[in-house]
């Protein structure tokens, strides 16, 4: 028992200090900022940009970088798994904080809500369920609790399975615009799908067409 409350005191240390000692406030996390551009959250990180996937590219460009603060740190302690940050146009616009499951173990969501709330203030519960998309869970997961204001929101959610602890950051305007361009670009997608698969069937016919020439000219039963 003594253990596990030491390990959970480490848990909370490692959570709040680091924005509190920054004066960090809802635009900032660790010290990555909405709005940076990808060069210097990649600088900041420290990653290198090879490691930024595109995700889509019309009619803006998303991208994101996967950070796991283990690979960069000795301390053993940092509950954080890893961070997925999101880019529009090449501003960061989202960040998934995944919390390691072994390091939240018998944490309440009581508990995390009191750790998060040393930073960012008086947490709010929704009033009916919101689901956010997550980068770990295809079902998404539930919030159970916010701090937001007008610019920015986060959002303390668990998994489907309730046992993984999940923290999403974004900025309203640029995560709203990138939300956008993903819908307009999978719209175009689905548009362009049919004329697509038509070059591609006309791509293979050529093709065959060809090798069939060859084969014909060289073939000997």
């Amino acid at each position: 028992m003594k253990k596990a409350r030491t390990l959970n005191s480490l848990f909370l240390a490692a959570l709040v200090l680091p924005p509190l000692l920054s004066g960090a406030d809802l635009s900032t996390y660790r010290g990555f900022q909405f709005g940076m551009p990808l060069s210097s959250a990649v600088k900041h990180s420290g990653m290198d940009v090879s490691e930024v996937a595109v995700i889509h590219e019309r009619p803006a460009r998303i991208q994101e970088l996967s950070w796991r603060p283990a690979r960069f740190s000795s301390n053993g302690n940092d509950p954080v798994e890893q961070v997925l940050f999101t880019f529009y146009n090449g501003e960061l616009s989202r960040m998934a904080i995944d919390y390691d499951n072994e390091k939240t173990e018998g944490l309440t969501p009581g508990d995390m809500i009191a750790a998060i709330s040393l930073r960012y203030g008086v947490a709010t519960s929704p009033t009916a369920e919101i689901v956010l998309a997550s980068a770990s869970f295809s079902e998404g997961v539930v919030v159970i609790a916010r701090w937001e204001n007008a610019d920015y929101s986060f959002n303390l959610a668990r998994s489907p399975y309730g046992s993984r602890f999940e923290l999403i950051a974004f900025s309203k305007r640029l995560d709203g615009l990138a939300q956008a361009s993903i819908a307009a670009g999978d719209h175009l997608d689905e548009q362009e799908a049919p004329e697509r698969l038509k070059s591609q069937e006309q791509g293979v016919l050529v093709q065959q067409q060809k090798a069939r020439l060859v084969n014909q000219e060289h073939f000997r039963p």
